[in-house]
């Protein structure tokens, strides 16, 4: 969603537009050690409240993204949210194979990656109409208000003594 409010976010935080643009390489260097990191970490945790701590953990540093007045801090919101954003991705698509029989485990898995394909589709025009109509910060703003729906949907579908590290195996 960040491609599109590379110029306001430029202008409004005073630094040059290559240097903005390192926000979505920021993102993306979180993703990629945050995975495997929070993977790791969470593995031990009951899945229902590790997924609730990354959707915190995500929308926390997007309302911290909304307000930031420096550069630096806009660049490490956008490194947490990214990892917090990993780790809920790694453990939900743990998760949802317990969730299921064995015989709608891929279902269950495209369906969760359908989801997440869907977001990053939408997420620059979507995230590039908002803000040159309501500014930059108001995308952080609703990306932190659509983790409410993320949080009921985990809290109505995982059960709580759920364990991210028992998926089935298809038969």
């Amino acid at each position: 969603m960040l491609a599109g409010l590379l110029p306001a976010i430029s202008s409004d935080l005073d630094v040059d537009l290559g240097a903005a643009g390192l926000l979505t390489s920021a993102f993306a260097v979180g993703m990629a050690l945050g995975a495997p990191l929070m993977a790791a970490v969470a593995r031990r945790w009951p899945a229902r409240p590790a997924l609730l701590s990354c959707l915190l953990g995500f929308a926390i540093s997007h309302v911290i993204a909304a307000l930031a007045t420096d550069f630096a801090l806009l660049l490490a919101t956008r490194i947490l949210g990214a990892i917090a954003n990993a780790g809920f991705l790694a453990i939900a698509l743990s998760t949802a194979t317990t969730l299921v029989p064995a015989n709608l485990t891929g279902r269950a898995i495209s369906i969760l990656l359908a989801g997440t394909s869907a977001a990053m589709i939408a997420g620059v025009p979507a995230g590039t109409l908002l803000g040159s109509h309501l500014g930059w910060r108001s995308v952080f703003w609703v990306i932190a208000g659509l983790c409410l729906p993320a949080v009921l949907g985990v809290l109505s579908a995982v059960p709580r003594s759920q364990t991210p590290r028992t998926p089935r195996t298809p038969s």
